[in-house]
């Protein structure tokens, strides 16, 4: 998700990239934040468009921030370009780099023929800073983008798929987002393996495909494990449990707990709507920030599940990542903690 920044021209990642691809440049981008995808986009548009082939050999400098000085830097970006109208100077890894002062000035007067790109991998700039502040203050671009919770990664898929002329159904779009979690880059790999995957009439993904394609299964994985306790299905979710203790790399205990966290989670949510809003499923699915398609399963497991029971279940989740990651667990396995996990989710007496 990109962060809204203070500056008009820094709205968001499609207003940058629709700028781009106008040739509407400007003379620096930032590009920062918790999440690469963004960034990655957005250079490598810029890189491929803002010079030609021939234009490339004598106005294309990349540096890494682990290999240069911010001095090196903007001495580049200040000269001027080689029977060309601009040139592009790449800054990559600048995480890396130990000092950024000399950009603080050359932000208040950039060349205009020079598009400096500074990229932050994983990391944002110090924005108490001079460097960060000069950079907002001057008439470039500056971007931050943040990394997707979970519960938004469905829908990023959905929009994802839909932008490049496809669409997904509901399930495809869970099992995709357990399989991949909140890394953009791998998300976006897969999509594209399951564009090319699809028949020569066909624009939909579903979930048959995404587990023909990636190997995760649509019985066996974390959402239909959290379905299964929250419908009172004991014989599936100990089937479910029982497949995960077989393959635990591939069905990690971390991931587990995430995806049954975000499962009693919307269980939270749904007790904390306005009650007027039950009955009308597009209300609430709206309310609750999901697909109708699982809205059933919510008020089939709110029913099994009052307020009091979600709010003991999640403390239960929390207990058991907390002993998954200390001395308290003993000998127990990753498989015994998600089993015992369970067993207290399914047969608390609250729940009889």
């Amino acid at each position: 998700m990109a962060k809204q920044s203070t500056k008009e021209r820094s709205a968001g990642y499609s207003e940058i990239l629709a700028d781009i691809k106008s040739g509407n440049y400007s003379t620096y981008y930032l590009l920062m934040g918790e999440e690469p995808w963004y960034s990655d986009n957005i250079a490598a548009e810029i890189t491929a468009n803002a010079l030609t082939e021939d234009e490339k050999g004598f106005n294309y400098h990349l540096f890494y921030g682990g290999d240069c000085n911010d001095v090196t830097v903007v001495e580049a970006s200040r000269r001027f370009p080689m029977m060309a109208s601009r040139q592009l100077v790449v800054l990559k890894e600048a995480q890396l780099l130990k000092n950024l002062d000399a950009f603080a000035a050359y932000f208040s007067q950039p060349m205009p023929s020079t598009i400096l790109l500074i990229v932050f991998t994983g990391k944002s700039a110090d924005k108490r800073g001079s460097f960060y502040k000069s950079a907002l203050a001057g008439n470039g671009v500056v971007f931050e983008s943040v990394a997707l919770k979970d519960n938004q990664i469905p829908t990023w898929i959905e929009n994802f798929a839909r932008s490049e002329g496809y669409n997904t159904d509901p399930q495809a779009s869970m099992l995709l987002a357990e399989f991949c979690g909140p890394d953009l880059r791998k998300l976006s790999t897969e999509l594209h393996k399951l564009f090319n995957a699809t028949g020569a009439d066909s624009k939909l993904i579903t979930a048959e495909l995404v587990e023909q394609n990636t190997g995760v299964s649509r019985e066996y994985n974390a959402f239909e494990l959290g379905r299964a306790i929250t419908n009172g299905n004991s014989a599936q979710a100990f089937k479910i449990v029982m497949h995960f203790g077989t393959n635990p790399r591939l069905y990690p205990l971390q991931l587990t707990l995430g995806s049954l966290f975000y499962h009693f989670s919307r269980l939270l949510k749904y007790h904390s709507v306005d009650q007027s809003l039950r009955g009308n499923t597009g209300a609430m699915a709206s309310a609750l920030g999901l697909n109708p398609y699982f809205l059933r399963d919510i008020e089939t497991g709110a029913r099994r599940y009052n307020l009091r029971r979600t709010m003991e279940a999640v403390a239960l989740i929390r207990k058991c990542d907390s002993m998954s990651k200390s001395n308290e667990r003993g000998e127990a396995s990753d498989s015994d903690l998600l089993r015992e996990l369970v067993s207290r989710l399914i047969y608390s007496p609250t729940t009889r």
